[in-house]
């Protein structure tokens, strides 16, 4: 069946009447639990059910919001919240800036599509209409930076010269049908065959909706390659508002690093290049002074008369290195070492090190009361921690353990 929509793709309401509605479960697009609702069938529809590399559309039927639409054989298949009267005469409203947005991205894809395999013999196996920006998959293992240029120059002239795109139905026996672009029919298609004709460009067998002139497309802009599967390259692109939208972001963000880094566009590069340059100077003094401390504190407590067995410390900077270096100065044959690097109350990091029995003992117990994870082996036992509030109570358990020689249960 050939849907309201595909036959006119700029229809924006429509009146139609409902078929049938039966309860049902949806699985959100991103996961989670199943949505609750029905399925409802139309005698026609504007809105586009998902095909052929393009989602399908949002709208509502009267003030019921449409979450998804699917096509099972001749039908197209429409997901609702509410339940709908079979018989009832309703009112199609579509969300006219998603599929606009569709239509310019998919016949966009049919121009890029036509252009590289005139101008370079380059076949297109797939495609993939994104929500930022769409992927044309070429048969080819590389596509070069002169060859893009000269595509996104082509396509460009193609929209200017205000090309006129049209829509045909042919029966499946015309032999038209032999003459078209095609990856072949859905092995559940019934009815007449759409084929979409570029003039002079391109007929290609579709369902999607499509812009009535290439002018309607606007702009075409390639953003580059991506390695694909074997031997294949994926050529992305932006086409119509996708590239103003995109520019808008662009020049937002060039304004906001002008004001951030004091210079004018042209420059910016060069001034992250040396911000770049000072940090990693500045993370290799920090890494230096941090190492001195840790020594210096090994040795501040190895140098009382007395040293104690348990040797607790909790520092906001440091990483497991800084840990380890005070745990190899102090030694660990005699004494317990307790140490905690980050934020004081919440995530950081922590190490157990020791006599290897005690802390193969401790060790999943330390772990537990900071609520976190960790291993270890010889002696040391070093984690992650969410919960660094409960330092106290490891402390606790600790000086249990040194004074006693067991931890209480």
């Amino acid at each position: 069946m050939v849907f309201r929509c595909q036959r006119d793709s700029w229809a924006r309401q429509f009146a139609t009447r409902v078929v049938s509605c039966r309860a049902a479960e949806l699985r959100p697009e991103g996961g989670g639990e199943p949505v609750r609702g029905f399925q409802v069938v139309l005698e026609d529809t504007i809105l586009f059910p998902e095909g052929g590399g393009q989602p399908d559309d949002r709208g509502l039927i009267g003030d019921v919001p449409v979450l998804r639409v699917t096509r099972r054989g001749p039908e197209a298949v429409h997901f609702v919240p509410a339940a709908l009267e079979p018989g009832a005469e309703v009112l199609l409203s579509l969300d006219w800036e998603r599929r606009f947005d569709h239509m310019q991205q998919h016949s966009g894809q049919h121009l890029i599509t036509a252009i590289a395999d005139q101008m370079f013999g380059f076949k297109t196996t797939s495609w993939e209409l994104g929500r930022q920006r769409s992927i044309i998959e070429l048969d080819t293992p590389s596509v070069t930076a002169e060859q893009i240029e000269a595509l996104e120059r082509s396509v460009n002239e193609k929209i200017r010269e205000r090309v006129p795109v049209t829509v045909r139905e042919l029966t499946a026996d015309d032999p038209d049908i032999e003459t078209v672009r095609s990856r072949g029919l859905p092995d559940d298609h019934v009815g007449p065959v759409r084929v979409i004709d570029i003039e002079g460009i391109d007929s290609n067998m579709c369902c999607g909706t499509h812009v009535s002139n290439l002018s309607d497309l606007q702009v075409i802009k390639l953003l580059g390659t991506e390695k694909g599967k074997k031997n294949k390259t994926n050529l992305v692109f932006l086409a119509g508002n996708r590239v103003l939208k995109s520019l808008e972001q662009s020049h937002s963000t060039e304004k906001a690093l002008t004001s951030l880094l004091k210079n004018g566009p042209g420059e910016h590069v060069e001034a992250v290049k040396r911000l770049q340059s000072s940090v990693k100077l500045l993370q290799k003094n920090n890494l230096n002074l941090l190492r001195d401390i840790a020594v210096l504190i090994a040795r501040d407590f190895k140098s009382k008369p007395a040293p104690s067995q348990l040797f607790v410390l909790h520092r906001k900077e440091g990483d497991s290195e800084f840990m380890n270096i005070i745990a190899n100065e102090i030694g660990t044959e005699e004494t317990l070492l307790f140490l905690t690097v980050g934020d004081d109350k919440e995530a950081g990091l922590f190490l157990l090190a020791g006599p290897v029995e005690a802390v193969e003992n401790l060790g999943p117990r330390v772990a537990e009361l900071l609520g976190g994870k960790g291993a270890g082996k010889r002696g040391r036992f070093q984690g992650k921690a969410t919960r660094m509030s409960r330092r106290g109570e490891v402390e606790a358990l600790l000086r249990e353990f040194t004074s006693s020689g067991s931890p209480e249960a």
